[in-house]
């Protein structure tokens, strides 16, 4: 989608011009990237590295289902936290070695945080989590008290 734009032109007119934002944004990103690169180790204290996978979460009447996408992640590069309501999900997605030359390269790799809080209290006790097929699933059952019930009318 382009956006509309004007310049100056020779004679001090106005013209419109259309402009591509995400060529823009894509623009901008490369020139951060090359100013920072010889200084980059100084900032990163500061900034936040890393990456945030893609969840679902299901409610249902006993339990929170959490589904954390985590392709080519392995058991022992995560960790799953609960405090209270909030669950936290860390890790580390590593490059794996190559053997030829990187062409194109867009996924994403290094560290990844997940964090949600649930609208009710869980017992952290029976916490089961698995990781299958690149997607790590995580449930978190209800307390009694946040259990949902059916109220019949009379």
């Amino acid at each position: 989608m382009a956006a509309p734009a004007t310049k100056r032109t020779n004679n001090n007119s106005l013209e419109v011009v259309r402009t591509d934002p995400f060529v823009e944004l894509e623009h901008m990103a490369r020139q951060l990237s090359n100013a920072w690169g010889p200084w980059r180790h100084l900032f990163a204290p500061l900034v936040i590295e890393g990456f945030t996978p893609l969840a679902d979460i299901e409610e249902t009447d006993d339990a929170f289902v959490v589904e954390v996408e985590l392709p080519g992640v392995k058991k022992d590069e995560v960790s799953i936290e609960v405090s209270g309501r909030r669950l936290s999900v860390r890790g580390e997605r590593k490059e794996r070695d190559r053997a030829g030359v990187l062409r194109h390269h867009e996924r994403i790799v290094g560290s990844f945080c997940y964090e949600v809080l649930l609208p009710d209290e869980i017992d952290a006790d029976k916490i089961d989590a698995s990781l299958v097929e690149g997607v790590l699933t995580i449930t978190a059952p209800k307390t009694k008290g946040a259990r949902a019930k059916k109220i019949e009318l009379h």
